[in-house]
């Protein structure tokens, strides 16, 4: 543990990140999603409190592979990633509940270089709880984290204060198409100094079958979880979504090479959404796009690590080969 003095501040704190000029409401997402020839909306509204809740039923499903696969190659790799790179600080875009955090924040305590955690998260009520546990687990650590959205409030992030390491885990960036996450990588690494590294947890391509089945699982539990963007849309716009006149659908696009998940009309019909003066109709049969996930290999990960300015450091798997860590570092700093 660092001999830093912190007497001046609080093990923890919590920032909400101010509102960005341009970035995207609720209501102009579904305003522009609900208008296009094929509807579509973005899956960060599908992450409510109750959205949240059902995700992490789905990561403990026996068909959702990655979360377990993810933390199974963490636990086998976290002394190594830290000792390779001696990491103070963790940095965690999207950290949830943090139960995977806990792998690398051991890993960093037992090396004795453990400073400080800097959760990135919508769920402001998740990130409290976590903070609060995390400091009575870590004796001396601080907790800073930041309430918003890590897709548009990268800027808003603290200096380091130590080398730091970056983590993306979950195979999240699976759910930006081919030029955003370019985009995004490429910000992620303008968030790295000479002695930082990006984790990034990816979901590789494999057997379809066992695609789909991750994404419709036979409990229905992915199928609620897909159904909350209308419950969504019900409370925070008025909408009279019925939520039982659409079908959960998860297929896998083996073009892109991506999962799809999509919430199919029952019947025809139309839905009204007050708060943004908008009538939508739904045809028999017609779909919602919610969510792609995208499944990579590992050339194509490494062209986007370089068109972003990095360059992969490390790459860590399982046996199968069904998911990856990947430890990378901006180029200019190899």
């Amino acid at each position: 543990m660092s001999t830093r003095q912190r007497t001046a501040r609080s093990p923890i704190r919590i920032d909400r990140a101010p509102v960005v000029p341009g970035m995207p409401t609720l209501a102009e997402d579904v305003l522009d999603g609900l208008t296009q020839p094929f509807k579509e909306l973005p899956p960060k509204h599908l992450y409510d409190a109750r959205g949240a809740k059902l995700f992490d039923a789905i990561c403990e499903l026996p068909e959702y592979y990655p979360t377990r696969t993810e933390r199974a190659i963490l636990a086998g790799a976290a002394d190594r990633i830290i000792a390779a790179i001696g990491a103070g600080e963790l940095l965690e875009l999207g950290s949830g509940s943090a139960t995977k955090t806990r792998l690398l924040l051991d890993a960093m305590a037992r090396a004795g270089t453990l400073e400080r955690y800097l959760p990135v998260d919508v769920n402001e009520q998740v990130v409290r709880d976590s903070a609060e546990q995390l400091v009575v687990a870590y004796p001396g650590l601080e907790v800073r984290g930041l309430i918003g959205d890590f897709e548009h409030h990268i800027d808003r992030l603290p200096a380091a204060e130590a080398p730091r390491l970056v983590a993306f885990l979950g195979g999240t960036i699976g759910n930006f198409r081919p030029g955003s996450r370019r985009c995004f990588l490429r910000a992620l690494a303008g968030l790295l100094g000479p002695h930082d590294h990006l984790l990034l947890g990816s979901d590789l391509v494999k057997d379809p079958r066992t695609l789909v089945a991750a994404y419709d699982d036979a409990a229905g539990v992915t199928a609620q979880f897909n159904k909350n963007m209308l419950l969504v849309l019900n409370r925070e716009l008025g909408a009279d979504f019925d939520v039982d006149q659409f079908d959960h659908v998860a297929l896998f696009d083996e073009r892109n090479e991506w999962i799809e998940m999509r919430l199919r009309a029952r019947s025809a019909q139309t839905v009204t959404l007050p708060a943004i003066e908008l009538t939508v109709d739904f045809a028999a049969g017609e779909e919602l796009r919610t969510e792609i996930s995208a499944k990579l290999r590992r050339e194509r990960l490494e062209a986007d690590f370089r068109a972003a300015g990095l360059e992969l450091a490390d790459w860590y798997t399982d046996e199968r080969e069904w998911f990856a860590l990947s430890l990378s570092r901006r180029i200019d700093s190899a």
